[in-house]
């Protein structure tokens, strides 16, 4: 109970002290306590009893400050039994029992501080050091300038140990230290065409980076603003304790009662009273519960509050946005669909560097897939950017335009651009159309992936204990059932607005408690109606994350398991603790009401249990049980290479279908599949054997149980038989193939190219998503 505000004391010494307060008065009741019994050893037993009433007199002075703010608050209080207690002993001429509860009092109120500094301590550390100046290039140089006078679309040099200062997208490769963000420990390397966020530090040499907010708007503003937030919550663990209370203080005060009218004697009532003496037993909720809130801050998860975190274990029905929450909210290129005259990596690679300059979203997977490629990207010039249009210029003496299709395609649509745009309806792709000197070039597929964790998190929630998982979505109805059966959920709804949404929460809210994920500003009001909202605010805060309860700021969908994980252990360790802690009370009351126990001996014996139920709450700060799993650093290691080799072969999976699509019957030529066969024998059969050999046994030491790998090793044998049966097969065909033969051919393209897709998939879903937050990256 803190009847004084910090911010009424003017004085910074008297600020300190009074923050301090708890342990103060701890210090000086116990000092009271031991001179007391100093001066009794001493044969001095009036000062020792006067020493011991001042000792009573402080703590009964505490007692009654904090009653008076609950009555004040209109909140049911425990403490009023410490008061009595406090006041019966002096009465009955105890002094040293009620020094004892004294001594007691002040306990739980240096460990109530002390959890709930160390909670503060967690959540401050992502505030703290936030970027104040950035670098910025003009045509005279570098300028340092104050954070706030960067605009959208400066170039920024970021110097080796420096703090990023805006959100932005780099212009060159860098490593960062994204810990102060994600709560991982090991720096994070990103290539040029990736976002990165304000707050995190630059592990590596100097590089650039192309301002995409400004400092108000970027990463690290918002989460100092959900800090502050969470700090200002009021602490709402007293729920659980005072709901303890409605039946604890009724049933004490009847005990007490009783002992005394039965036994017509007051110190067996005050006895009663000492033994039941819950306040600082009770603190043994709070303790818990702040201590669930400090493990979360150390895995980068923000709650505003223990009352937040009480409804996150109580959730039994969880309810999800699609875009940015179960899908990574990013487009990701997935294909270049190509007239027969033009190459895919020219194409791309003069799509990049006109992208380079561009601010647009969909700018950075198109710049970000030619880095994956290796392609050599050159710069662009006579840049212009046509608002909802596009963007054209001229690179490498070619002209070069990017944009919607009516932009970029004059007149009839070639077949192949016909071909692009049906493949993009079927898979529910953005397109972007490239013309070169004039003449339709490429459709460039984008889509938005999956979460690799997604899957993996739903089922550990269903093994916590969500009994319903509903997909809320306002995006078509085949694309969000796709998502659906891909995760897992028991509901899909498609086709919502906000408003829609809003009232699918409030129904499932009326009959079970509801966890509602979102990150997008239409999913404000529904994250404000749930139970309890979920953010993810990864790359940047929102209207979402302002409305949250609960904030992951690594942009991990799977972070959430391990919210509602540390979550429910917290609050059972919680509750068992003051049950216990009430429980020995309520037996420790019989010896005392039959006089069996002083008030001196009963202030003992409940010093004992509050100790043991704190000690019990305590154990939350220890590791549980999490979703999380680390892997050693050798596994990690390999684990990033082969990754990084995955990554790789994603254009010669793609290529697959695209030779599979213009594999003609009527003037087939195979050259090309021969081509690919060459190559899909020559890196992608290596890179699957090494994955057999390094990649599955690192997922049986993480996950164990019986066989978690066989199905990847049965699709590493069937992806290597495939090959070799279309190596077979075309061989087996001359020159001039009949229909038949093609049609063969092209099935079995079509068919590894499935299995490839399928089998990538299980292996971010149940090896690569094992990776720590920022390590995988589409």
């Amino acid at each position: 109970m803190r009847p004084v505000p910090e911010s009424c004391m003017a004085e910074p010494r008297l600020a300190r002290l009074w923050a301090a307060r708890e342990v103060v008065l701890f210090a000086v009741v116990t000092l009271l306590l031991l001179a007391g019994a100093a001066a009794a050893v001493a044969g001095a037993e009036k000062w020792a009893s006067a020493v011991w009433a001042g000792t009573t007199l402080l703590g009964l002075a505490y007692s009654t400050i904090t009653i008076a703010v609950a009555l004040r608050h209109r909140q049911p209080s425990v403490d009023v039994i410490a008061w009595l207690a406090l006041a019966g002993a002096l009465l009955v001429g105890e002094p040293l029992a009620g020094a004892v509860i004294a001594v007691m009092l002040f306990t739980g109120g240096v460990l109530e501080a002390r959890a709930s500094a160390r909670a503060r301590r967690e959540l401050s550390r992502l505030a703290a050091g936030a970027p104040r100046t950035a670098r910025r290039e003009g045509p005279d140089g570098v300028d340092e300038i104050p954070v706030d006078r960067v605009a959208v679309g400066d170039r920024l040099v970021v110097g080796a140990g420096e703090l990023v200062p805006v959100d932005g997208r780099l212009l060159d490769g860098g490593v960062f230290d994204e810990s102060a963000l994600t709560g991982e420990p090991l720096p994070v390397e990103r290539r040029a065409g990736e976002d990165v966020r304000s707050g995190v530090v630059n592990a590596g040499s100097a590089t650039r980076m192309l301002a995409t907010q400004t400092a108000a708007a970027s990463t690290y503003a918002g989460v100092v603003r959900l800090v502050e937030q969470a700090q200002a919550s009021s602490a709402p663990f007293v729920r659980l304790a005072d709901r303890f209370a409605l039946a604890f203080v009724p049933l004490t005060l009847l005990a007490a009662g009783l002992a005394w009218a039965i036994s017509g004697q007051a110190v067996r009532a005050v006895a009663v009273l000492v033994v039941a003496t819950p306040c600082p037993l009770l603190l043994a909720a709070p303790i818990a519960i702040m201590s669930g809130l400090s493990r979360m801050a150390r895995h980068g998860v923000i709650v505003k509050g223990g009352a937040a975190l009480e409804r996150l274990a109580a959730g039994r029905v969880l309810l999800f946005d699609k875009t940015g929450t179960l899908t990574r909210g990013r487009p990701l290129l997935t294909g270049v669909i190509t007239d027969r005259d033009m190459l895919a990596d020219e194409v791309l690679r003069l799509s990049a560097s006109l992208d380079q300059s561009s601010a647009h979203v969909l700018a950075a997977p198109i710049v970000t897939a030619a880095r994956d490629r290796r392609l050599a990207l050159s710069p662009a010039a006579d840049v212009r950017e046509q608002h909802g249009f596009g963007i054209e210029g001229t690179v490498d003496r070619h002209s070069v335009r990017l944009g919607k299709a009516s932009w970029v395609v004059d007149g009839t649509a070639p077949d192949w651009v016909r071909r692009a745009r049906r493949r993009a309806a079927l898979d529910g792709s953005l397109t972007v159309f490239a013309a070169v000197d004039g003449r339709p070039a490429a459709v460039l597929l984008l889509s938005d992936p999956l979460r690799p964790d997604a899957p993996r998190m739903m089922r550990t929630l269903r093994d916590a204990g969500i009994g319903r998982t509903v997909l809320v979505t306002g995006d078509r109805a085949d694309i969000a059932e796709t998502v659906g059966r891909i995760v897992g959920v028991d509901a899909v709804y498609a086709d919502r607005d906000p408003a829609d949404k809003l009232a699918i929460v409030r129904t499932e809210q009326h009959t079970t408690p509801t966890i509602m994920v979102g990150d997008g500003v239409n999913d404000a009001p529904a994250l404000a109606a749930a139970g309890v909202g979920v953010a993810l605010a990864a790359r940047g805060v929102t209207a979402s994350a302002e409305a949250a309860d609960v904030v992951l700021t690594a942009d991990r969908v799977d972070g959430l398991a391990d919210a509602i994980l540390i979550a429910r252990r917290s609050h059972r360790i919680a509750r068992r603790a003051a049950a216990v802690g009430m429980a020995l009370s309520l037996v420790a009351m019989v010896p005392a009401a039959a006089g069996l126990l002083t008030p001196v001996a009963g202030a003992i014996l409940q010093e004992v249990i509050d100790v043991a139920a704190i000690g019990l709450a305590l154990t939350a700060l220890l590791p549980g049980r999490t979703h999380t799993v680390t892997l050693p650093p050798p596994d990690l290691a390999a684990a990033r290479q082969l990754y990084a080799q995955h990554i790789a072969i994603r254009p010669l999976v793609e290529q697959i279908r695209a030779v599979a699509d213009d594999l003609s019957v009527t003037q087939p030529d195979l050259r090309p599949m021969r081509a690919l066969l060459d190559r899909l024998e020559g890196d992608l059969l290596p890179h699957e054997r090494a994955e057999e050999a390094q990649l599955l046994p690192i997922i049986e030491r993480a996950l164990g149980g019986p066989d978690p790998t066989g199905a990847l090793s049965r699709t590493h044998a069937e992806i290597e038989h495939q090959i070799r049966r279309l190596r077979r097969g075309s061989q087996d065909i001359s020159d001039r193939p009949e229909p038949e033969d093609v049609t063969d051919l092209r099935a079995g393209l079509y068919g590894l190219y499935a299995i490839m897709q399928l089998h990538n998939a299980q292996e971010e879903e149940n090896a690569f998503s094992l990776m720590p937050p920022a390590t995988v990256e589409p």
